[in-house]
């Protein structure tokens, strides 16, 4: 499944509307990310809890402080992405995160 762009909540974190997304979550809505760009996006503070963003591409995205520990990451890319305090899926490598991080590569997951 992809990301539909007119999706109300993936609107919501392109304006960068996070508390709204939050809120939208938390009355039990939820979204399919897989894909979606959200290059330079300030995704600060966001829910990520049990979201899929296979393959979804975030250069230059803040995601400073998220918790992705239970977020659907494989195939995503991170390049340049400001990381700072995230928490990460325990099936990714530190190196395979920073080989993102750095290079781009897209997140492979270990098995």
């Amino acid at each position: 499944m992809a990301y539909d762009p007119n999706d109300p909540l993936y609107k919501m974190l392109l304006d960068e509307d996070i508390e709204a997304f939050n809120r939208a979550r938390q009355a039990g809505k939820t979204v399919d990310l897989q894909g979606a760009h959200f290059r330079g996006i300030d995704l600060r503070n966001m829910n990520a809890d049990g979201l899929n963003m296979q393959d979804t591409y975030m250069r230059g995205a803040d995601l400073r402080g998220v918790d992705l520990r239970n977020t659907q990451l494989e195939g995503a890319s991170i390049c340049e992405a400001k990381i700072s305090g995230c928490y990460f899926p325990k099936e990714l490598s530190a190196d395979e995160i920073r080989l993102s991080q750095e290079k781009g590569t897209r997140l492979r997951y270990q098995r």
